[in-house]
């Protein structure tokens, strides 16, 4: 199934061969250490993730839940009337969907499905960039869609990728949307990267977005075992990223960043935010944990952190 389709959920594989994820999840590990095919969160894909990449199909169907906790957590960071880019991608479209009840939102973007997503919302206007279609994701690609971005000035830009990292930033397997994705960057006052957490300390063949670029990471909380994701998420922390995290019974999820008194639109929950670690080039002090907001509830070290926060 993976040869033919390039990626399968583990929800799909259990019920063809008719039995449990938990016994499907022990047989892909045993493929994964034969080298036949990679494990992702939810599913499995191709091996050789720096030269190969999935099409919209397979990744349509790779943590569905977590994209979708991870959309509505992005989108109370648009305001009404902002003016914002979306890259092309299956938890950006996911964001465009909850995007259509932003009023008097303007969005630039070069994914199809992201357009498709806000082509009956009555107060949202949409503008497409010019290039090539690349029908693996359904986005616009090459010169002219680049060319087309230039001069071009907006208060934020919503990246998906293949992988991130705090060494490298967010990375993607194809040159063309890499190339894309970096104009589009250069578009913006802001990069919010929307990233579930199976693709934290995953490194991809092209760079898109280094990681000092990087404003905001928006992701799901990794799950206990996954101690890679935890790690990458710390360092991209300590880094100055300000991380929110989704995901029901999460207990540190947000999404605005300390001192953010932006109301958003209003749409799913909000929650504390894990504050984010030392700015680039300061000093580094022992590498404190991720803490929510809630966590610094009590007396004299909230009002230290919050003076802290301030300074910076």
């Amino acid at each position: 199934m993976v040869r033919a389709n390039g990626a399968v959920s583990l929800r799909e594989l259990a019920r063809v061969v008719q039995t449990s994820e938990v016994t499907v999840r022990r047989d892909v590990r045993a493929l994964e250490a034969e080298g036949l095919l990679d494990r992702r969160h939810g599913g499995a894909v191709l091996p050789g993730g720096f030269t190969r990449e999935s099409g919209f199909p397979q990744k349509s169907h790779l943590a569905t839940a977590e994209k979708t906790a991870i959309a509505d957590l992005a989108a109370g960071l648009v305001e009404e009337g902002e003016a914002i880019v979306v890259g092309a991608g299956t938890t950006t479209q996911e964001l465009a969907r909850r995007l259509a009840r932003v009023p008097g939102l303007t969005v630039v973007t070069n994914s199809l499905l992201v357009a498709q997503a806000l082509a009956h919302a009555n107060r949202v206007e949409v503008v497409m960039t010019g290039g090539t279609l690349r029908g693996s994701n359904y986005a616009l690609v090459g010169s002219g869609a680049e060319q087309s971005l230039q001069g071009l000035r907006v208060s934020r830009a919503f990246l998906s990728g293949s992988g991130l990292t705090a060494e490298r930033g967010l990375s993607t397997s194809n040159m063309l949307s890499a190339s894309v994705d970096r104009a589009l960057v250069q578009a913006a006052a802001e990069v919010v990267v929307l990233a579930d957490h199976s693709k934290l300390g995953t490194d991809t063949m092209f760079q898109t977005v280094p990681t000092d670029v990087i404003t905001r990471l928006v992701t799901d909380e990794p799950p206990a075992h996954d101690e890679r994701a935890a790690t990458e998420l710390q360092a991209l922390a300590d880094q100055g990223v300000q991380i929110a995290v989704a995901g029901e019974g999460s207990g540190a999820a947000g999404a605005a960043g300390a001192g953010d008194t932006g109301s958003g639109a209003g749409r799913g929950p909000r929650r504390d935010v894990p504050l984010p670690g030392p700015r680039r080039g300061a000093p580094h002090h022992g590498g404190h944990p991720l803490r929510s907001a809630a966590a610094l509830d009590a007396g004299p070290e909230r009002a230290a952190r919050v003076a802290d926060l301030r300074r910076r």
